[in-house]
This record gives C-alpha cells, sequence and structure tokens, in this order.
C-alpha cells in the first residue's frame, strides 16, 4: 500500500552494534513497535529507610532506566514477492540477528577453550559491543538487552519461523555505568543534554498557577 500520498516518511527503529574498528551493524525494525515502555528509578543517597533524614534530595547520577518493547518479525510480504532467502529461512536471520546480540562471538569461544586447553587458569570474558538503541535522531542510547522473549507464531514447511514476535528488555547504560573514554558515555551525556534543551523550550506556568503557597528554595 502506498498510504496517504501527503503522510510524512516515519523513521525504523534500531538496534545498532559498533565494533570497534569495524562497520556497525545494524538491525532496523520491521516494523516500529506501537507501544514502548520506559521506565525511570532514581539513583539517590536515601535508601527510604523510615525517619532517615540524610540528605533526602542528593542525586547521585541519572536514573536507572529500563526499556521493553516488542519487535514483530513478518516474512509474509517478502514470500509474496519471491524472495529467496525468506523462502528459504523465513525470518530465521532477522530472529537470529537480535539473538546473537546476547552471545559472545563463536571465534572467542573457540580459542578461549583452546587458551583453556592448553593450561591457560586467566581467560578474560569477552566484552560485548556497544549496543545502541536508535528510535528517532534525539533518542540515541547505549543499552544492554537483559531480556529476551521469542514467541514463534507461524512455520513453513521446513519449519522455519515465519512470524514471531520478540519481547525485548533493555537496560540503558548512562554515564554512572560507564567509562569516560567509551563512546557511550558522550552519547548518553548527548541524550540528557537533549532533554535539557526541550524542557527549556516548553512553556511553563509560574507558580501561582497551581494556586498554592511555595516557599523559595534556600
Amino acid at each position: 500500500m502506498s498510504g496517504f500520498p501527503g503522510s510524512p516518511r516515519v523513521l525504523k527503529g534500531a538496534l545498532v552494534q559498533t565494533p570497534p574498528g569495524n562497520t556497525p551493524s545494524v538491525i532496523l525494525f520491521q516494523y516500529n513497535p506501537e507501544t514502548l515502555t520506559r521506565r525511570l528509578d532514581a539513583r539517590t543517597t536515601n535508601r527510604g529507610d523510615v525517619g532517615e533524614r540524610s540528605e533526602p534530595f542528593r542525586i547521585t547520577g541519572p536514573p536507572r532506566e529500563t526499556i521493553t518493547l516488542s519487535v514483530t518479525l513478518d516474512a509474509t510480504d517478502a514470500l509474496e514477492t519471491g524472495d529467496p532467502l525468506a523462502a528459504s529461512t523465513g525470518v530465521a536471520p532477522a530472529l537470529s540477528a537480535l539473538e546473537l546480540l546476547l552471545y559472545p562471538p563463536s571465534a572467542t569461544v573457540i580459542a578461549n577453550a583452546s587458551l583453556a586447553s592448553a593450561g591457560n587458569i586467566e581467560i578474560v570474558p569477552p566484552t560485548a559491543p556497544l549496543t545502541l538503541l536508535v528510535w528517532g535522531p534525539q533518542r540515541v542510547l547505549p543499552v544492554r538487552v537483559t531480556g529476551f522473549t521469542v514467541t514463534e507464531q507461524a512455520y513453513d514447511v521446513k519449519l522455519n519461523p515465519v512470524l514471531a514476535k520478540v519481547d525485548l528488555t533493555l537496560a540503558i547504560l548512562s554515564y554512572a555505568d560507564l567509562r569516560v573514554s567509551d563512546p557511550g558515555y558522550q552519547i548518553f551525556l548527548a541524550y540528557q543534554v537533549i532533554k535539557e534543551r526541550l524542557v527549556a523550550q516548553a512553556p511553563m506556568g509560574g507558580p501561582q498557577a497551581t494556586g498554592a503557597a511555595i516557599p523559595r528554595s534556600a
């Protein structure tokens, strides 16, 4: 369907892996999720104990933020146009691309197994590449995939999935979680600066609009 000719072009959300020194790997969402749920938990010095009055307003860093969203993978259109990859594997390639966000590279696993067989007792677990959630130009966030549920809903004759829903849980990595030298540190800081600029542009009502007597801060 061509849609209404005057309708704006909608950008695609994506997950992007950025291996050091290599071309970024982009996983475009076939369909943008209908909803995106965000939870923010404050980082404070106050543990919330009853009667505790020690610096209740002090913020130790940006909030811990978690995003949950559902991604639909559907091979129907590709099958109708005779796409050979869809005909032979369904949505398995796209599904595998998402799943591999949680896997260490097989080459690293094999190399570490060889080191272990050779008697090397100090094997450092591999570090995953920086992963970014790109949700429009104003929301580019370093993330770690912490939860992953796949519901395969339809198959072809070879039992390749041709329709699947992926529920993702993403933990946002802020400058409280990353080293200053990590690119994600600056990316998250830029995200916060964008928020601050948006607030500065928005019209704000004065205290009198509340009808309450609000004291000035000391």
